[in-house]
């Protein structure tokens, strides 16, 4: 019988490099008409035409800055010469609420399109880091990819969120389920709108400070606590300092990882998040973000001192540092249990491993400044290491 010769095959392999630049800037008064850090940040390819944008805004920003579309007009007119308003800034409500539907991305699109923003144009969007989330996803939909600047106004979207390459929203109530991976063309830190925060959402980036600290830079983690007093005493300049060298490891690990679109197992920036994102839907979102990371990087230092990767009186430092900051280091949801006894809160580490594709991996500080990556959670360890922090209540 003769053999069937199997077929040619022949393979070409393609490679292509994109590199990708935007600048992150640290400034105040951005929409004064002498600042000219958006101006030079929407012409910074050099071109000459002139430039359409369209402003979305978040409603909890207008609020606090009632006079902000009015700013926004003034600036623009000052500046006709090369920028064009596309129409008076879209508000939109923001929060959690932006990213439960997606009916608030399909305004944002449909204004996109009226406004006649091209691949050459620019969506503005000012607002806390959910409504980021939502208007980045509609700018990276629209035309394959619309420029994108973001002006971050809360404490948690300018060390984190908004100086990232993520767009989300939630689905099916999982968290971030459809989103994309796009970077901003410009992310701008105005600092006059921390000023307008009440210390819970300042807490919230604080936070995100310590959980990046705790894994990648001891120094850092030392001055966020010896600096915890002046932070529950709402001191904003040290709170901006530490805001900002945040925001900057979040951008080094970008940069620098090898993974910026998090195609690996890895994701070491989501040290405390398996929890977080759960303990935020077992609250309805009572909890913030940030609150509920604050008590996820604390129950993961309980569970990497009891894995000997972290010593218990280190874990101990970091929740004290926590509260001294007055951030939480426990919820009543970490107590509830489903239908087999189990903490409520365990689901999270299932949902957190399909988040990844299939294989768990979870980061732990071992010790301060440096990280573990673990594939296995021993359930009933980390059930005990929640009793364990409610014993410190």
């Amino acid at each position: 019988m003769n053999k069937r010769k199997s077929a040619p095959v022949t393979v070409h392999v393609q490679r292509i490099v994109v590199r990708h630049d935007f600048p992150v800037v640290f400034t105040r008064h951005l929409f004064s008409p002498r600042n000219r850090a958006l101006r030079d940040a929407l012409t910074r390819d050099g071109d000459s035409r002139r430039h359409r944008c369209l402003v979305l805004l978040d409603q909890g920003v207008q609020t606090a800055f009632p006079r902000l579309p009015e700013q926004v007009g003034a600036y623009f007119e000052t500046h006709a010469k090369m920028l064009q308003l596309a129409r008076t800034p879209l508000v939109l409500p923001g929060g959690e609420g932006i990213k439960q539907s997606a009916a608030p991305v399909r305004r944002m699109l449909a204004a996109l399109r009226a406004g006649n923003i091209c691949r050459h144009s620019f969506c503005i969007a000012v607002g806390g880091g959910a409504f980021l989330d939502a208007a980045g996803l509609a700018a990276a939909l629209f035309h394959r990819g619309v420029r994108l600047v973001r002006v971050p106004t809360t404490a948690l979207a300018q060390c984190d969120s908004g100086v990232g390459v993520k767009n989300a929203i939630n689905y099916a109530g999982a968290k971030n389920l459809l989103g994309t991976f796009a970077p901003p063309w410009a992310v701008l830190n105005d600092a006059d709108f921390l000023e307008a925060l009440p210390l819970p959402l300042l807490l919230d980036g604080i936070a995100e400070a310590v959980k990046v600290a705790a894994i990648k830079d001891e120094a850092f983690f030392r001055l966020i606590e010896r600096s915890a007093r002046k932070i529950q005493a709402r001191d904003l300049p040290t709170i901006r300092r530490i805001l900002q060298r945040c925001a900057l490891l979040h951008l080094d690990h970008i940069a620098t990882s090898g993974d910026p679109y998090e195609l690996g197992t890895a994701r070491p920036l989501d040290y405390g998040h398996w929890a977080a994102h759960k303990l935020e839907l077992l609250s309805k979102h009572r909890l913030s973000h940030g609150h509920a990371v604050a008590i996820g990087i604390a129950l993961d230092a309980f569970y990497a001192a009891r894995i000997g990767l972290l010593p218990q009186k280190e874990a101990d430092r970091l929740v004290a540092m926590l509260r001294t900051c007055g951030l939480p280091t426990f919820a009543p949801e970490l107590s509830r249990t489903d239908r087999r006894g189990r903490p409520a809160v365990l689901a999270g580490l299932e949902e957190f491993r399909a988040h990844l594709g299939g294989e768990l991996t979870v980061t732990y500080p071992a010790p301060f400044g440096s990280r573990r990556e673990v594939h296995a959670v021993d359930m009933a360890l980390m059930a005990e290491c929640i009793a364990a922090l409610a014993a410190r209540l």
